[in-house]
């Protein structure tokens, strides 16, 4: 059906020219699913936004051709790549927040593209509309097409999208990261979906990601892209268990299993060679040292309800009671909604608990003021989910860095706060030529290095994690997550690490909480969480997990 020909994709801007794709050649045959993988930059979604004609300003395919039964796209105009977005071609956004107009209504968004595609009237689109919304299995769809984007959860706005994308009845799919950021029993629910739209309507769909559980999970073949050229490419099954290449070995090898505990994932080394996974290995501290624990944590939000009425109060956590010991590490897992980062937020004094207490080194510091924490921030700090958004846009690397230095007063003047900063850069990998640099200036993985190395500078006794890798290529993710266990080995840090991931979570901690609505499901050591799990609840998470081994043949 599609066949992408030696394509050339180049970008031009003030500082010179970007080959993006350099001779990529692949194709798609209907009934097929085909996994386009790689990091950032490796040129997936160029060549997927290329296929629809919707290269960003300045890009252009210098050569090759993109045959759709066959006709080359590239011939056609605007109008022409117009009549075929939505009703022969159409594509799956990573987000559906920028995906959706915000200020509109499903059915208008709905019904005007279906309108569009399928030349309906206005009632007959409506009438497609909520049919595709029951295929979805979005709840109440007559009534909730009239809802807003903001009214649906995470999950329900991906299907709405997929809806979106499919409506106008393509023959081909582009789904361009369509679970990253969701759960895993919601990626379940969508690759599941996925699936049983190829097998129903027989379309073909190219799958852009950089998860390779999804790839393993869904996928008939796999094509691997590296700095805009094709790797290697191949059966799933053949890629998988047998790669050819050796990039394509380190992209499998840095994917965290879920079946056992490694002390630290293969990442390459300089020379290129990727050093084999080391076993877990027995991290000796004192359970009975307790640097945090929580005693029957409460938190409820109050929402301000409508202009005659209150709110209904959520109780976003309930009654959770748990202990950190000194340099060990606490897993929160659970859905969206759980609890996780309410939890986290609490402790950390973001946001206000309703009941029960935290104690800290044996202090309680729940009833404490602002001021009164204010001496023991520099001993607990947090790393975020997004480095680019929890760092200062306009601050060089060195104000980023030296900025809680300064404030708590950790060195005397300048030149030692300079070379102090200059220390945790070389600490997570990085090196003085960063010092006067932007955030905008480096990569996602040297932003989250960045990230770490600040949170260092006021020299911590308790990390937070907040899903610090969840948006991170698996190569990145395993360098992180190998920084990150160094750096608690080196300096005896305690980390509450919290994660929608459960095969990080399980490289990462002792001991795993597992939360459901804000109430604590289970609690116990990491082994027996993931070998023996109690609670249905944790061993539906488990068992929805994507696994590498459960493939599918071509």
């Amino acid at each position: 059906m599609l066949q992408v020909k030696d394509v050339s994709i180049r970008f031009e801007s003030r500082r010179g020219n970007v080959l993006a794709a350099s001779k990529v050649s692949l194709n798609v045959e209907r009934g097929e699913i085909l996994g386009l993988v790689g990091e950032s930059g490796a040129g997936k979604s160029t060549i997927g936004n290329a296929v629809m004609g919707l290269l960003e300003s300045g890009g252009s395919v210098t050569n090759g051709e993109i045959i759709f039964e066959g006709q080359n796209l590239l011939n056609l105009d605007k109008e022409g790549m117009r009549a075929m977005r939505g009703k022969r071609i159409s594509m799956i956004m990573q987000d559906p927040m920028t995906a959706l107009n915000p200020v509109k209504n499903i059915a208008d968004q709905m019904t005007e593209s279906i309108a569009y595609n399928l030349g309906l009237n206005a009632k007959e689109a409506l009438a497609e509309a909520i049919s595709w919304l029951k295929k979805m299995d979005i709840p109440n769809p007559e009534e909730r097409i009239y809802h807003y984007p903001h009214e649906f959860s995470g999950g329900q706005r991906q299907r709405i999208v997929i809806a979106l994308a499919l409506c106008g009845k393509p023959d081909l799919v582009i789904a361009d990261e369509p679970t990253t950021a969701l759960d895993v029993s919601v990626q379940a629910q969508i690759l599941k979906l996925i699936r049983k739209l190829v097998a129903e309507t027989n379309i073909g769909i190219i799958l852009v990601t950089h998860n390779m559980g999804v790839v393993a999970e869904v996928t008939d073949r796999v094509a691997i892209m590296r700095y805009g050229e094709l790797v290697e490419i191949g059966p799933t099954a053949k890629i998988l268990t047998a790669p050819e290449t050796d990039y394509a070995k380190m992209l499998i090898a840095s994917v965290p299993p879920g079946d056992t505990k490694l002390h630290r994932l293969p990442v390459p080394e300089a020379d290129g060679t990727l050093p084999p996974a080391q076993a877990a290995v027995h991290r000796d501290f004192d359970e009975s040292d307790v640097i945090l624990e929580a005693r029957n944590l409460s938190i409820t939000y109050n929402p301000g309800g409508g202009f005659f009425s209150k709110g209904e109060p959520v109780r976003a956590l309930q009654d959770l009671s748990f202990k950190v010991p000194r340099g060990g590490s606490m897993g929160l897992v659970g859905e969206s909604g759980s609890g996780k980062s309410t939890c986290a937020r609490g402790i950390i004094g973001l946001t206000p608990t309703s009941g029960g207490q935290v104690y800290f080194n044996g202090q309680e510091i729940s009833a404490m003021s602002e001021k009164q924490r204010r001496p023991l921030r520099p001993a607990m700090q947090m790393i975020f989910q997004d480095p680019y958004s929890s760092l200062n846009k306009r601050m060089s690397i060195l104000d980023v860095i030296a900025e809680p230095i300064r404030f708590y007063g950790l060195a005397n003047n300048a030149t030692e706060i300079e070379h102090r900063v200059v220390e945790l850069l070389e600490r997570v990998g990085l090196n003085g030529d960063a010092l006067k640099r932007f955030p905008h200036q480096f990569s996602g993985g040297q932003r989250q290095r960045i990230a770490v190395a600040r949170t260092l500078a006021s020299k911590p006794e308790l990390i937070i994690c907040d899903e610090p890798t969840s948006a991170l290529d698996v190569s990145v993710q395993a360098a992180v997550l190998n920084l990150i266990k160094d750096l608690q080995d080196e300096y005896k840090l305690s980390l509450l690490f919290i994660s929608h991931d459960l095969p990080v979570v399980r490289q990462m901690c002792d001991d795993i909480i597992v939360l459901k609505q804000g109430q604590l499901v289970e609690m116990d050591h990491t082994d027996r969480i993931f070998d023996n799990p109690q609670a249905d609840y944790t061993k539906e998470l488990i068992e929805l997990m994507p696994h590498m081994d459960d493939f599918k043949t071509a």
